[in-house]
């Protein structure tokens, strides 16, 4: 039985989440205390069961403890199988999230296709947008060997929820190691602008706002800027701006979303300066990614190295849950907060 504190370092809901991938591809039951102690409100909230739950059902795993506030749980899993599965969240807690909890499973079971269709948030805050999770993080896989493809049907935003997407997940007999150590020429920026059940306008503001953000680095580098306003289908009120850098060794996404009362160019403005932290360190991967990638180089057996525009606490945290299940060595090159190196090593 693996022993996981929850509240290590930075004490969110990743440590279970990659406990539980975890725990079904490798087989290995875990208990986990102290679960997001370090939170305003600690314990499970919704979205945790969502995936606990998501875990178990693919798995047939066993599980003690998984209630709303619960801040100790034990997970034992089955058998992974692939297969048809549908998950409601029943909030606007992330789709993507869950996704990615049992994605490692699926994607190492022993056959067979599966497809995964997710109700929940698609464009909410602290998790990977739907644009994100399409164009950088299931882009990647593909890039290390992964066949994996996602849609979209509705779009959901914080508090009601209701987004609708889904996950075409193929087996992988084997999985490359990742060399990416600089990123190379940026060749240009795509910004998406999106708004549901709200004026087309407040799209195109956002747009402004970003463009007039990235005004000198426009000028001085000479990108090609695309960019689209759209009126998305969805069952609340939302805004989002995502913007995706392309280069020449790699690519990266920056999301900022709308709230109520906050303007149209500040949430053009965040995204800007996101992508404008990680365009002056050089580095190829965001930072987010950064820590969304390890759980499958880890698990490739082979070598890997790649530059970060910042080592973040949550990357580090996601490194040492990995190990508690699965042997490897890693270094990290770099200071907390600032760009660095990942080295992950069978």
């Amino acid at each position: 039985m693996v022993e996981v504190d929850g509240s290590y370092r930075e004490g969110g809901g990743q440590i279970l989440r990659t406990a539980l991938s975890l725990s079904c591809v490798l087989g290995k039951p875990f208990r986990i205390f102290n679960i997001r102690r370090g939170r305003k409100k600690p314990g499970l909230m919704p979205q945790h069961l969502t995936c606990v739950r998501a875990a178990q059902l693919i798995s047939g795993g066993e599980v003690f403890g998984d209630t709303v506030g619960s801040t100790e749980l034990t997970f034992s899993p089955g058998n992974v199988r692939s297969g048809h599965y549908h998950f409601d969240i029943g909030t606007a807690g992330s789709t993507s999230l869950v996704l990615q909890t049992i994605l490692p499973a699926l994607i190492f079971c022993d056959e067979g296709q599966s497809r995964v269709e997710l109700t929940g948030g698609t464009h909410v805050p602290f998790s990977p947008s739907y644009h994100y999770l399409e164009q950088v993080f299931v882009a990647f896989l593909r890039t290390i060997g992964i066949a994996v493809s996602v849609s979209i049907s509705s779009y959901g935003f914080y508090p009601r929820g209701g987004g609708k997407i889904a996950a075409n997940v193929s087996t992988a007999k084997a999985i490359d190691g990742l060399r990416a150590e600089e990123r190379g020429e940026i060749k240009g920026l795509t910004l998406t602008s999106g708004v549901g059940n709200l004026p087309l306008a407040i799209a195109q503001r956002q747009i402004d706002a970003a463009l007039a953000s990235l005004a000198p680095i426009l000028k001085e580098q000479s990108l090609l800027v695309r960019s689209e306003a759209v009126a998305v289908p969805a069952t609340g009120q939302g805004t989002f701006l995502y913007v995706h850098a392309h280069s020449l060794h790699s690519f990266a996404g920056f999301t900022a979303l709308g709230a109520k009362g906050k303007r149209a160019e500040a949430v053009g403005q965040e995204a800007a300066r996101e992508f404008l932290s990680y365009c002056r360190t050089g580095a190829a991967l965001d930072p987010h990614l950064a820590d969304q990638i390890v759980p499958y180089l880890a698990l490739s057996g082979r070598r890997s190295l790649y530059s970060t525009a910042c080592v973040t606490d949550h990357l580090l945290t996601n490194l040492w849950t990995i190990e508690l299940f699965h042997q490897y060595t890693y270094i990290v090159d770099g200071d907390i907060g600032k760009p660095g190196t990942i080295h992950i090593n069978p």
